[in-house]
């Protein structure tokens, strides 16, 4: 899990490593991830990193999988430099229709040039952007999910109360992965989980965040234990073995 700071105020990323998988076909499902930071411009151009100017103070780079990244080149602010996470949509009306009257987000701001639509569940945390790209959504195969999580009131009721948000997705048909179940962690917290698709495929998670909180508490050995993981891969061997290549970047 990677972030500019703490999972309890911050966005974080997870990156998965599997081994045997050379190469992953991207998608057009994921357009983007925003942030402020002009430290990250200045990183990308003390490195030699391609960077394509979008227009004043925004550039775009990709990441070595081709994600791309839109960054603003701007002092990083107090809170998350992340500014929102942008997905592509078949049918933008439907789709402002699910993330808002089923699950609960907030319509922030709207652009119908751009046919883009800002969603969030606060005005201080990363929003999700939703694009019409006007045609099929394809997921590749290199797609991830989103999650959120739940945070309970004083009576210990979840305030996005997951059984109500299964029950509004089930009413209207639309796919449910996973339904509301405790997962048990040996040794830790037991997390509630419910996992969703919506309508063009994309991977929604709640999770109950007092629980949640205790499994993503930041490890302040983190980066050190990746080096050694990364230090300690044997996977150029496996692929050699097995006379399989990973993909060029």
């Amino acid at each position: 899990m990677v972030g500019f700071g703490p999972e309890d105020n911050h966005f974080v990323a997870e990156l998965t490593y599997n081994y045997g998988l050379g190469e992953y076909r991207l998608g057009n499902d994921f357009l983007g991830l925003t942030l402020q930071s002009s430290q990250a411009v200045s990183n990308a151009r003390r490195l030699g990193w391609p960077l394509t100017q979008v227009e004043d103070s925004l550039y775009m780079t990709e990441a070595p999988g081709g994600y791309r990244f839109y960054l603003i080149d701007k002092d990083q602010p107090d809170s998350d430099p992340i500014q929102k996470v942008s997905l592509a949509v078949s049918d933008l009306q439907r789709s402002v229709h699910y993330w808002s009257s089923l699950l609960g987000m907030k319509v922030i701001e709207k652009n119908e040039d751009k046919k883009t639509v800002l969603m969030g569940f606060s005005d201080n945390q990363c929003k999700l952007e939703l694009q019409d790209i006007g045609g099929t959504v394809d997921r590749g195969t290199a797609f991830g999910r989103v999650a959120f999580a739940c945070p309970r009131d004083q009576k210990g009721a979840l305030f996005c109360q997951l059984p109500d948000i299964e029950a509004s997705v089930k009413k209207e048909n639309h796919k449910i992965i996973t339904p509301l179940v405790s997962l048990d962690t040996p040794g830790k917290a037991t997390v509630e989980v419910v996992i969703l698709a919506d309508p063009d495929g994309h991977e929604i998670c709640f999770v109950g965040d007092e629980a949640f909180r205790q499994l993503s508490a930041m490890d302040p050995n983190g980066n050190e234990l990746l080096d050694k993981a990364i230090a300690l891969d044997k996977s150029d061997e496996w692929f050699a073995k097995h006379n399989k290549q990973k993909a060029l970047v």
